[in-house]
């Protein structure tokens, strides 16, 4: 009796560990992707890559010789992760082509599939559309006029918000941000290097009258799904930085200002932007504009004795105030494998009259091809620009990049 107990009892043992169907993992390698591990049953991911861009540039300044640059533009290594189940994924980004390396460093929480909350820094809501893009997918060998006289590398510390509405035929997605209002890895060197100034308040709506782009294809200016129907999207952003230190507001202790009595009284930062991006059939046109404002002046001294005051167009001198436009329009040939764009761009300062202005009245345009050998994971890059303006000198360069996401 025994013996067919346990006979009985090894046959139900190996009848339940036949039917238990062990979880899966696997690792596999693809360029543009990274090295990817998925664990059981792909409920977890986990991935490795990064990116490298060799770069030439050629830059002439109306009566000067020209600058040559031979350099690695931009030299990624990233970390990344989701637990499915959990609702949560992490980031981790460096640049080790610049000095200060760590771009992005935070952590999603995804209680739906349509609500997102990361905690960490990562790229802010609160600039222009082609701002919010990655360096992997921009259209030109560097970001506009525009975006670079408004922005440093886009990356905030806080907390950051959103939620998409709609589908196919119809999308909204409101996005709200918290930030420490100096940019990223704002504690500098050690804990004795703290925050300045107060929070950054920032909120960006963007509406898709014809619904969402493709999967993947809200990740770049260039049309490069190929959009089967035509694809829009109109956004508005805006931000409020309560005591700024920096020209962009992404730093900190770059200037100071004092109240009658020495303390310190830093003025607060405001930025408003409006784009449009439209995508068709390997077609993609572009539009943005931007407005940069002060506030809290009164009473300001530029030296802690008080007998310097602030004049009212002596606050263009420390932080980027004044208008800006981009128009860039792209075209991907139907065999994916080229394309051609042009921009036109400028920036006007807030006191024309100023010839100390942080913004410089400017305006240029550009043009420029690319050839995509596996889609953006492996392209090259060319592009002419010219600049011009009343208070600075012409100038042209001449861009050449190479880009491999691995």
């Amino acid at each position: 009796m025994k013996k067919i107990l346990f006979l009985a009892f090894i046959a139900v043992s190996s009848l339940l560990s036949a039917q238990k169907k062990p979880s899966k993992s696997k690792a596999a390698f693809e360029l543009g992707s990274g090295l990817n591990f998925t664990f059981n049953d792909s409920a977890y991911y986990f991935s490795i890559g990064g990116m490298v861009q060799p770069y030439i540039g050629i830059n002439t300044v109306e009566g000067s010789d020209a600058d040559y640059f031979l350099n690695s533009r931009r030299s990624y290594f990233n970390l990344g992760g989701s637990a499915i189940e959990e609702g949560v994924s992490f980031f981790v980004q460096l640049d080790f082509s610049a000095n200060d390396p760590l771009l992005d460093a935070w952590i999603g929480f995804h209680p739906t599939k349509k609500l997102n909350l990361y905690v960490g820094q990562k790229q802010s809501l609160a600039n222009n559309r082609e701002m919010l893009v990655m360096e992997t997918h921009l259209q030109y060998p560097d970001r506009s006029l525009m975006s670079t006289s408004f922005s440093n590398t886009g990356r905030e510390f806080g907390v950051f918000l959103d939620y998409r509405f709609g589908g196919s035929k119809f999308g909204f997605v409101p996005q709200l941000a918290f930030t420490s209002g100096d940019g990223r890895n704002s504690f500098g060197s050690d804990s004795r290097d703290i925050d300045l100034g107060g929070f950054k308040y920032a909120a960006r709506f963007d509406l898709y009258p014809l619904g969402f782009f493709s999967k993947g294809n809200d990740q770049s200016i260039a049309d490069l799904t190929y959009e089967k129907s035509p694809k829009f999207v109109i956004g508005a952003a805006a931000s409020y930085n309560d005591g700024a230190s920096e020209a962009l507001g992404e730093g900190h202790g770059n200037f100071s200002l004092f109240d009658i009595n020495g303390n310190a009284q830093l003025p607060d930062y405001r930025q408003v932007y409006g784009d449009f991006l439209l995508k068709y059939k390997g077609f993609s046109l572009l539009g943005e504009y931007a407005i940069a404002t002060a506030t809290q002046l009164e009473g300001s001294y530029i030296n802690a004795t008080g007998n310097d005051a602030l004049l009212p167009t002596e606050i263009s001198e420390f932080l980027a105030l004044g208008t800006g436009y981009n128009f860039q329009a792209g075209y991907i040939l139907p065999n994916k494998a080229y394309g051609i764009d042009a921009r036109y761009f400028g920036v006007t300062p807030e006191f024309e009259l100023n010839a100390a202005s942080v913004i410089q009245e400017r305006s240029g345009w550009s043009v420029g091809a690319s050839k995509y050998f596996k889609g953006n994971a492996c392209k090259l890059q060319a592009s002419y620009t010219s600049l011009s303006g009343q208070s600075v000198l012409s100038s042209s360069q001449i861009e050449i990049l190479f880009q491999v996401i691995f």
